[in-house]
């Protein structure tokens, strides 16, 4: 028996169906749909998908997916309801931004059913509801942005049209998911201003990386400069440390061997024969002088007994006399003061022997 109903039913279904979907045509878009099925008495309710039972013209329940039952004439299937996420295309619309610049913008939008029966009873057609408070949204969104804000903040001008979106929506048991906008479309002088904006910015940076890179550069060299003349003053400073510990090296030198020079010349002196070998001495320092006064200048002071030399080894040997005299009488050790006219006599006597320079050209 129950084989045989539920084969006159299938058959029944089969027929009331349309060989065709039929067109449900809204003014956003074109939607195939199926048409309302028959109550069969045994129905079985797709995944996804809720069936708004009226029982005598007046709600009655939701039938869950699966295997339901139905009293026949008195219960009617009124509405089916999609629980998938719907994607509804929004139409190209005209949006005016703060700044008065005119935009071409469309969207996606994304929705789902949570509640069929505000779906079903709450508004006529919830996807065109939908869809004209998008739009409005959007428009009002886009005028409180500026052109340069709407491509900066489009996350949060997204967010914003669900926000609001939703606050309304809850009352037809649609759920706004999200919203993207696809297109921006600029009347093409302002697009051609944004590009020569774009442009000057560019030169900008290109101009400000430039001059700093001057900058560095600058700051560079000079420290390079800088850091060059430190170091040469370093150099220099320790070279002139290091010329005048040897050029007082030297003259420690030069003295300890002048001294030395002088003990030995001293001892040789007081040895025999010593006074022969000093008069010697003096006589080829006066002719190795004397050879040497034409080279150094053109001119010269000569004395009158140029070709004396006997003369002018006594003299110096007079003095040298004179000299070790008063440093024998003196001592060593103990200095004694010798009188002014002794002083002035052997001077004076020195004085008499020098010979009187002529001057010669």
């Amino acid at each position: 028996m129950l084989r045989t109903v539920l084969r006159s039913g299938g058959a029944l279904l089969k027929h009331s169906q349309r060989t065709v979907p039929g067109l449900w045509v809204t003014p956003v878009q074109q939607r195939w749909a199926s048409s309302l099925p028959m109550n069969t008495v045994v129905l079985f309710v797709p995944q996804q998908e809720a069936w708004v039972v009226e029982r005598m013209g007046r709600f009655h329940r939701i039938l869950e997916p699966g295997l339901n039952f139905l009293i026949p004439i008195l219960d009617r299937i009124r509405y089916v309801q999609s629980l998938k996420e719907i994607v509804i295309d929004v139409p190209e619309q005209s949006a005016v931004s703060l700044d008065n610049v005119t935009l071409q913008i469309d969207g996606v939008l994304y929705l789902r059913i949570l509640d069929p029966f505000k779906a079903s009873y709450g508004v006529e057609d919830p996807e065109y509801a939908v869809t004209q408070l998008a739009q409005t949204t959007m428009r009002s969104e886009l005028g409180k942005l500026t052109l340069d804000k709407v491509f900066r903040e489009r996350e949060s001008l997204n967010s914003n049209i669900v926000h609001s979106i939703n606050q309304a929506s809850d009352e037809w048991g649609i759920r706004c998911l999200r919203y993207e906008i696809k297109d921006i479309h600029v009347p093409p002088r302002v697009k051609e201003s944004m590009q020569m904006q774009v442009e000057a910015e560019r030169k900008k940076r290109a101009t400000v990386l430039e001059s700093e890179g001057t900058r560095e550069s600058a700051i560079n060299v000079a420290e390079g400069r800088k850091q060059a003349q430190i170091l040469a003053s370093e150099g220099q400073k320790t070279e002139q440390i290091n010329k005048a510990a040897g050029e007082a090296s030297a003259v420690l030198a030069k003295a300890e061997a002048k001294a030395k020079a002088i003990k030995l010349l001293s001892e040789a002196l007081t040895k025999q024969n010593g006074n022969a070998a000093a008069s010697l001495s003096v006589a080829e320092q006066y002719v190795a002088a004397f050879s040497n006064l034409a080279k150094e200048s053109n001119t010269i002071i000569l004395p009158s007994n140029t070709g004396d030399i006997s003369s002018m080894v006594t003299q110096a040997m007079t003095i040298y006399s004179t000299l070790a005299k008063q440093s024998h009488s003196r001592g060593d050790t103990v200095a004694a003061e010798v009188p002014q006219g002794r002083l002035d006599e052997e001077k004076a006597q020195a004085e008499n022997l020098a010979p009187q320079p002529t001057p010669h050209q």
